[in-house]
């Protein structure tokens, strides 16, 4: 079944994405929760209208965020944890600390769009997180865990 979707869905697709998924996905997930749209004809061509109409803002949105991304490419943050003496800290740190001292730093990203990877960072050292600004712009961000 081909569904527009209304959101940005991860692993699936982004706003206006015209995407083939089954059809069980699309009538008990996608479209109860507002994700999705049935992409009718009608339904394809005012999506289509739309892209045209945003086209302009959306390479400017893109500029920006390559703009801002080569902004904090460079940048190396440090974040403060309770540790013990063998190097493991108390409790982890999480995307959410990351967003904190990046704010801090004066480049604020919101949190959801920070990917620490599978890794749970539990140790003192030297790590690397995936930042995305856009669809098409990702930035490897480097920070260090210390002790408080």
């Amino acid at each position: 079944m081909d569904v527009i979707l209304k959101k940005d869905v991860d692993r699936l697709g982004a706003k206006n994405d015209i995407v083939t998924v089954k059809n069980g996905f699309a009538r008990n997930f996608l479209i109860p929760k507002g994700f999705a749209a049935v992409a009718t004809e009608s339904a394809r061509k005012v999506v289509a209208e739309t892209l045209r109409q945003q086209s302009h803002k959306a390479l400017k949105a893109l500029d920006d965020a390559k703009a801002f991304g080569e902004k904090i490419s460079g940048i190396s943050l440090r974040i403060g944890a309770k540790a013990g003496e063998s190097g493991k800290i108390f409790g982890s740190v999480n995307n959410i600390q990351l967003a904190e001292a990046m704010t801090k730093a004066g480049h604020p990203v919101d949190r959801k769009n920070i990917d620490l990877g599978t890794e749970v960072i539990r140790d003192l050292g030297t790590y690397t997180a995936k930042v995305k600004l856009h669809k098409e712009v990702i930035v490897d961000i480097s920070f260090e865990v210390v002790a408080e």
